[in-house]
């Protein structure tokens, strides 16, 4: 899973390029073409530099392109903000110093998430969750520590099943991914979940090949909730750790949706202390829990 930066590089030019169709980049389609998306030689041409030079770019030949290059190479392939960034970091990436600890949150952190009266959990560069209050449990249990949220999106019918648009929520969460990582495909973790992933599902395989990229931003969201119906969140984005890449998220009810009643209601519930598996056991035929 781990490539040289030259070679990370020339993989993103050519995802892109594939990306990028004749008439979008002002061209003529030219009649039936052999190749999805540019050619090299449109590329180059729209970005004022030889074919062979933007040859050697894709086969990872040229180490050190001009800053003057990747910007023109982003304006024709019709990179963001977030997107050109990466570009320049896949062609000169900074120095990073090794990490000599694993994500931890701090006692302050894990207080502060349990006195929150809303659904928030901590998680890592990787998606994992770290930590998580009660109404975060209760609005998905793949917001339980030791859960992945990338994974969970993809291999889990029940997270699918929660959020009302998952397509498009699997194709933002891979972007994101791809921009909180970064360079840093040598990373264990980073490898054990996009090979896992890579394997697992088809889908998860193209989005990867696109190659796409996104800052993991605040956003709104709706759910469908099993217990309490629709849900309709604000989710923001603190960070919180920036050497270890923590960010701390919080669901906020949209006002006038009818969501804070149902987070009431839902944290009602959990207050209950009665677990679903606590449920399911006093059924008739199962053992009860709460008797010694």
């Amino acid at each position: 899973m781990s490539v040289s930066n030259s070679g990370q590089l020339g993989e993103y030019l050519r995802a892109r390029r594939e990306l990028i169709s004749p008439e979008g980049a002002g061209l003529q389609s030219g009649g039936q073409r052999r190749v999805a998306g540019l050619r090299r030689e449109e590329v180059a041409m729209l970005a004022g530099i030889s074919s062979d030079y933007y040859l050697r770019l894709e086969q990872g030949r040229n180490h050190n392109p001009s800053i003057q290059v990747l910007e023109s190479l982003a304006r024709v392939l019709g990179l963001d903000e977030t997107a050109t960034a990466y570009l320049m970091e896949l062609a000169a990436p900074t120095r990073r110093m090794p990490r000599r600890r694993r994500a931890t949150v701090s006692a302050g952190i894990r207080q502060l998430i349990d006195s929150i009266e809303a659904p928030a959990f901590v998680e890592s560069r990787h998606f994992d969750v770290l930590a998580s209050n009660d109404l975060a449990r209760a609005i998905s249990p793949n917001l339980r520590v030791g859960e992945n949220r990338m994974r969970a999106m993809f291999l889990d019918p029940g997270e699918q099943a929660l959020c009302k648009n998952f397509e498009l929520a699997m194709a933002h969460m891979v972007a994101g991914f791809r921009q909180s990582v970064g360079t840093e495909t040598d990373d264990p973790r980073f490898v054990q979940i996009v090979g896992e992933l890579s394997l697992a599902s088809e889908r998860f395989r193209q989005l990867w090949a696109r190659h796409d990229v996104q800052a993991r931003e605040g956003s709104q969201t709706s759910m469908r909730h099993p217990q309490v119906g629709e849900l309709m969140l604000f989710k923001e984005r603190l960070t919180i750790g920036a050497a270890d890449g923590l960010t701390l998220v919080v669901y906020q009810p949209v006002a006038g949706t009818g969501t804070s009643e149902r987070l009431g209601l839902l944290a009602s519930l959990v207050a209950t202390g009665v677990s679903e598996a606590q449920k399911e056991a006093i059924r008739p035929g199962g053992a009860d829990p709460t008797r010694p």
